[in-house]
């Protein structure tokens, strides 16, 4: 049914498209799709103690406002996150921002933490009560000054409204944001919200999303700091601003961030280096060009305990899920497993 439409969908500009697929999502046109694998116990797991149906998350940047996480849920995902959330509402960066890669089943994107501020999305949140298990990604308004005080007061405005919270340190599209991926600003960062978590008796899990762009002394690095301060899992990775080799597209040269089919290896090849460090201490939720049960599968073998995507829907539509599933079943048969979580890390 998508494949009839996609060509339609993408003669209308990148951003206005998203607008219209959120507008869809709020007015309830969800897709009648069917969760053949919903009770399916190959994918049956928990998230921060939490029962889901199955690994596959919505990621960050779709839902930016929190309007439509229940829509997701209605089509299938285990998990959304929402965001990135800022204490102020904010414009973000001058349009055009987003390009759509076709050829190579890639987006760019520059938008810069365009969203409605945090009072007015978690007013919205506490008047529609998640059906399923919520993220809230969390970042600092593009000019303040006190940038981890933007983070603790988003802390504050959310600990209560979902399921865990991402401190986002790797949007390329925030000026600087990447220098908290700095081994001694990072621990600082991560004690001043540990420590405003207990002012709150807060309980609930703190999640970092990381860079794609960084190398192996550094994923080392942040790996130490993250096992040494109260982080429940780590999301490898966010978009890059680097990766533009073979890019078939005439945007290639656009600014932003990467997302889609040409970072999936390497995003599999970061999560397989955090596993082999943090080996199970620290949960890994694998992002980078997920669209189809194999590339979930690469995932889960290199460490991922679960995935998320969002570049993926924009080109197989909003069944992804449902197909990830089906084609994923497949290859867990073949392998003879009861549960996804037993081929976690174990790269063949």
């Amino acid at each position: 049914m998508f494949s009839n439409i996609r060509s339609l969908i993408f003669k209308i500009d990148p951003e206005t498209a998203h607008g219209l697929a959120i507008k869809s999502l709020k007015l309830n046109f969800v897709p009648n799709i069917i969760q053949e694998e919903k009770n399916n116990p190959l994918f049956k797991t928990k998230l921060f103690n939490r029962d889901i149906d199955n690994p596959i998350g919505m990621a960050a940047g779709f839902d930016k406002n929190a309007e439509v996480y229940n829509s997701l849920f209605k089509l299938g995902f285990g998990f959304v996150e929402v965001g990135t959330i800022t204490p102020l509402k904010q414009y973000g960066n001058p349009k055009p921002r987003v390009f759509r890669l076709v050829e190579d089943e890639a987006l760019i994107n520059r938008l810069g933490f365009n969203n409605q501020g945090a009072k007015n999305i978690s007013d919205r949140i506490k008047k529609n009560r998640p059906t399923g298990l919520l993220g809230i990604n969390i970042g600092p308004n593009k000019d303040t000054k006190e940038r981890e005080r933007d983070y603790v007061e988003c802390l504050k405005t959310f600990h209560n409204s979902g399921d865990y919270i991402t401190i986002n340190i790797s949007s390329p599209n925030t000026e600087d944001l990447r220098d908290f991926h700095n081994q001694n600003k990072l621990n600082d960062l991560l004690g001043i919200i540990d420590k405003e978590k207990k002012n709150l008796r807060s309980q609930t899990p703190i999640v970092v999303k990381v860079s794609p762009d960084i190398d192996d002394k550094e994923i080392n690095k942040i790996s130490e700091v993250l096992l040494s301060n109260d982080v429940a899992a780590v999301i490898v990775s966010n978009t890059s601003d680097s990766t533009r080799d073979n890019l078939k597209n005439t945007q290639n040269y656009q600014k932003g961030g990467l997302s889609g089919k040409p970072i999936e290896l390497k995003s599999t090849e970061m999560i397989g280096k955090f596993y082999n460090i943090l080996k199970g201490r620290i949960k890994i939720i694998g992002v980078g060009g997920v669209d189809s049960g194999k590339s979930a599968y690469e995932k889960f073998l290199a460490g991922a305990n679960y995935v998320q995507l969002y570049t993926g829907m924009v080109f197989r539509g909003p069944n992804i899920v449902n197909l990830i599933k089906k084609e994923l079943n497949e290859l867990l048969l073949v392998d003879g497993v009861k549960n996804y979580s037993e081929i976690v890390g174990k790269t063949k």
